[in-house]
């Protein structure tokens, strides 16, 4: 059995373009302020003052431009060694500038001009940190889209019965609370089930990986991205001791290491097939670990609350809907094949991801001097300049999505709806684009949508009310 194909729209619409000629060119408004003190005073606005949506909202109002220059995270006083100035881009138009590989270089900016330290990742770069132009990156690339298509015949069972059990978890400590926070136990079980899926390793063969893996994992991405996030910690101690400077692989070399370990002795099927696409065994294992920890498990731990949050809380009869939904069609047994019937829990999947993408900002810096079109103005763009799109604000373009800040479940329903995917760009591209070696989109774009797809039908099939948040279940009422 292989992955379905992406579910694809009636038609393909293009986001409203102007050639640039016809296009009035403007300065790009906005400063990066006086060396070492703008970059601060952003850095406080942006964790402290503002925080992220509304940093990048109040200067779109100010300078009455979805194209700017400002700073972002980290900066001064210990990060000598980063350049925080970037030129964002808000509006679908500008920003889907970042998707053309002619245009923009997407070297080492995974998180900005800010590089954690290749001691994370075994002294390796690994595929995401690298160029289409780099040879190594068409090797990890088809590497990680071979894992996923490798693990198609067993992803479907495995999510199934791993999530169950984390339901019958929470049912259970339901059954003596009024509430459960489920964040913890929801990592458990997001370890064990891409383990199984991604590097065909059980945890269960390894007692120390099975009751510690996740909080490794959570230990290893916090020490790399913590000068970038915010942890909502008293102020103004997290600005002083989380975003000052960066963090010493040593912190968790320990528990990398055993994980490297866990997966050299147990995904031996898996590295093999790097080997195949020309990579070292150790180059497999540590491009692995990251898709395993940092892509699929990261990614997943941000999305996967917004999600139940959005089923828990959507607008009224919402529930009842994707109930009926999942219980009349899709099949007595859900595989990806059910997918194609399940029109409005699609879009409800869609419509989270476009209100909360689990990855807020995407860099890429130019390749050459070229010129940059937003809706009314063309900007002239440098040569090695830093763009930056902050996509919470990007997928509420009003120019292409009504209400923009409106959760509406049915948005990418109808031809209307699956015209907007081509807008969908929480992947690094649009969401009815395709991965490839000779493109920066995520590989696994279509089975994570599959994924929570089939995850909000079987809690449906499942259950006939569910009641909480982003971060605790108060309710669960099983289906009769």
């Amino acid at each position: 059995m292989s992955l379905p194909p992406p579910i694809p729209p009636p038609s393909l619409a293009t986001p409203p373009k102007a050639r640039p000629t016809e296009l009035p060119i403007r300065q790009i408004p906005g400063s990066h302020g006086w060396p070492l003190l703008g970059p601060l005073s952003d850095r406080l606005d942006y964790f402290w003052f503002q925080k992220p949506e509304n940093f990048f909202r109040t200067r779109m109002d100010k300078y009455k431009s979805t194209v700017f220059r400002t700073n972002v995270p980290p900066t001064f006083p210990f990060f000598t060694n980063v350049n925080p100035n970037i030129i964002a881009v808000l509006d679908c138009k500008s920003f889907s500038h970042l998707f053309d590989m002619d245009l923009v270089d997407k070297k080492d900016v995974l998180v900005g001009d800010f590089v954690p330290s290749v001691e994370f990742t075994g002294n390796i770069r690994v595929g995401v940190y690298q160029d289409v132009s780099e040879p190594q990156h068409a090797k990890a690339k088809s590497f990680s889209m071979n894992i996923l298509k490798q693990s198609s015949s067993i992803w479907v069972p495995e999510l199934i019965s791993n999530l169950d059990i984390f339901l019958d978890q929470i049912e259970a400590t339901l059954s003596n609370s009024s509430s459960v926070s489920y964040f913890s136990p929801l990592q458990q079980f997001l370890f064990t089930f891409l383990s199984k899926v991604l590097a065909r390793a059980d945890p269960s063969l390894d007692p120390k990986i099975a009751e510690s893996g996740s909080s490794m994992l959570n230990k290893w991405l916090a020490v790399q991205l913590l000068p970038t996030v915010s942890v909502g910690t008293i102020q103004p101690l997290e600005e002083i001791f989380l975003h000052s400077f960066s963090y010493p692989y040593a912190l968790v070399s320990g528990d990398y290491n055993k994980l490297y370990n866990f997966i050299k002795q147990h995904g031996k099927e898996v590295i093999k097939s790097g080997t195949e696409f020309g990579l070292s065994e150790d180059e497999a294992i540590h491009n692995l670990l990251f898709v395993l920890g940092f892509n699929s498990y990261g990614g997943f731990s941000i999305f996967l609350p917004k999600l139940i949050d959005s089923i828990a809380n959507g607008p009224t009869g919402l529930q009842e809907k994707l109930r009926k939904e999942a219980r009349e069609k899709g099949g007595s047994t859900l595989g990806f094949d059910s997918l194609k019937e399940l029109e409005l829990i699609n879009s409800v999947v869609y419509e989270t991801l476009r209100m909360n993408p689990p990855v807020p900002l995407q860099f890429g810096r130019a390749r050459k001097d070229f010129q940059l079109s937003s809706y009314d103005s063309a900007f002239n763009v440098k040569k090695g300049e830093l763009l930056c799109g902050f996509q919470k604000l990007i997928m509420r373009d009003p120019v292409v999505f009504d209400e923009p800040e409106q959760f509406k479940p049915e948005r990418f329903t109808k031809e209307k709806g699956a015209e907007l995917l081509n807008y969908l760009y929480w992947s690094n591209g649009p969401q009815t684009g395709s991965p490839s070696g000779s493109n920066k989109q995520c590989a696994g774009k279509d089975i994570v949508t599959f994924t929570a797809a089939l995850i909000v039908a079987h809690l449906l099939r499942r259950y006939d009310l569910i009641k909480g948040d982003g971060s605790s279940i108060t309710a669960l009422r099983k289906a009769k």
